[in-house]
């Protein structure tokens, strides 16, 4: 759960969309905004098996970052990030799905929540990886002020991890950049 949890696919953590009872959940990143902190959440036989003080960490038990934490959550529920998520996962699949339609470089849109994933493709039927086009998509956007990820094993997946606190300006005008950007490969 440390690029997934914390309201990221609209769920405050991914894994229950399984309806599954984790033995061990590893977070970090959204835990506190940004500020180092990781944590490991587990079941009491399990945490509680280690020798005491046998666990620890470069990023455990910081004060600040612990403080940052526990007001990060706060606002997460309160301003319902959950929902936030999925607004934002609609906008963007509802753009990326407008974009499949009219550009046959785009092989494949999928996620959940604000964690969507774009793959790009030489063939829709082959499927044949567009890698040097991500590439170019990645550097191009960049330039235009958009930061972008690729993913992937081939490395031809465009990887969009939008900020929750994104506004609707801020997001049209994201997914604007990637749309002129990518078209200019059909």
């Amino acid at each position: 759960e440390v690029q997934t949890g914390f309201c990221r696919t609209g769920k405050m953590f991914a894994s229950g969309y399984w309806e599954v009872e984790p033995d061990i959940i590893t977070t970090a990143k959204s835990i506190s905004g940004g500020l180092p902190l990781s944590a490991v959440t587990a079941r009491a036989e399990i945490i509680e098996s280690p020798q005491v003080g046998g666990i620890g960490g470069t990023f455990s038990g910081n004060p600040v970052a612990c403080a940052a934490a526990l007001k990060t959550i706060e606002i997460m529920k309160r301003d319902n990030f959950e929902a936030k998520a999925m607004e934002i996962g609609e906008v963007v699949r509802r753009r990326f799905g407008k974009m499949m339609r009219e550009f046959e470089i785009i092989g494949d849109v999928r996620g959940r929540g604000a964690m969507i994933a774009m793959e790009l493709v030489k063939d829709r039927k082959t499927k044949e990886p567009a890698a040097d086009e991500t590439k170019v998509i990645i550097k191009e956007c960049y330039e235009k002020g958009l930061v972008l990820l690729n993913a992937g094993l081939y490395s031809n997946v465009l990887r969009i991890l939008v900020p929750l606190v994104v506004t609707k300006e801020q997001l049209e005008s994201g997914l604007d950049i990637i749309e002129r950007t990518v078209n200019k490969f059909d």
